[in-house]
């Protein structure tokens, strides 16, 4: 399978100070990749720097085939690539219909109206509430616009942090099921998960981060049938 994103030997951080270091990653196509790890292993951090939020201190980022290493966040979104962070993910005054058209600003579609029929299509919840400030929303209608928004620029690639952070247990499940339907329309997924167990049943491949580094990478099966992955990083239970 064609890799879409290839990460290698990537170190960043902030302030000139390493966060990862010597990274290496590969997504496919079409496919959802979940970075896991504890807390502070970088897998945020991880994140932005393909999306341009964090310096690059060494090593090469490949999109489609192109070096993005040195583009601008601007540059990223028509390029393919739309990033939804963990906070601050939604314009709370503003309508869900508004979210959703800001969301074109960057690579404007040639038909708006069919892109967005085919986004409330993947998210039925938000069609009727269009018209309604987002605010207003409970915690997974806010995620959903969210992701709505990012898949306005009809990306190749969705970067999500923490997709289901904070959200009630019924959400958390709609939420992994709108995953699969977004992957499924054609769009690959890289995100961050701290529910991992859940993450790692819908995931393709998953990248577990330790310290920074690389610690394991495999299919989200074996990775769930990994005994030390099983003790580290999904409560000890069995797969």
């Amino acid at each position: 399978m064609t890799a879409l994103l290839e990460v290698t030997g990537l170190s960043a951080g902030y302030g000139g100070v390493p966060v990862i270091e010597e990274i290496d990653l590969a997504v496919a196509e079409r496919e959802i990749a979940v970075i896991l790890g504890p807390n502070g292993a970088g897998k945020s951090t991880l994140l932005k720097t393909v999306f341009a939020l964090t310096s690059r201190l060494e090593g090469t980022v490949r999109f489609n085939g192109r070096d993005i290493a040195g583009l601008k966040t601007s540059e990223l979104v028509p390029a393919g690539i739309s990033c939804v962070p963990q906070t601050r993910n939604v314009f709370a005054t503003l309508t869900v219909a508004e979210n959703l058209d800001i969301g074109t600003y960057a690579s404007p579609p040639q038909d708006k109206r069919a892109l967005r029929d085919r986004v409330l299509s993947l998210f039925p919840d938000l069609a009727a509430k269009l018209n309604q400030p987002a605010g207003e929303l409970s915690g997974g209608q806010r995620q959903m616009v969210a992701m709505g928004r990012a898949l306005m620029s009809a990306p190749k690639l969705l970067l999500l942090d923490e997709p289901t952070a904070g959200l009630s247990p019924a959400y958390l499940e709609k939420i992994f099921d709108l995953l699969l339907d977004i992957r499924d329309s054609g769009v690959t997924i890289l995100m961050v998960e701290q529910n991992a167990r859940q993450a790692l049943h819908i995931a393709d491949t998953g990248h577990v981060l330790v310290s920074g580094r690389n610690y394991v990478s495999d299919t989200g099966r074996v990775l769930l049938a990994n005994d030390d992955v099983r003790r580290s990083f999904l409560g000890g239970r069995a797969a």
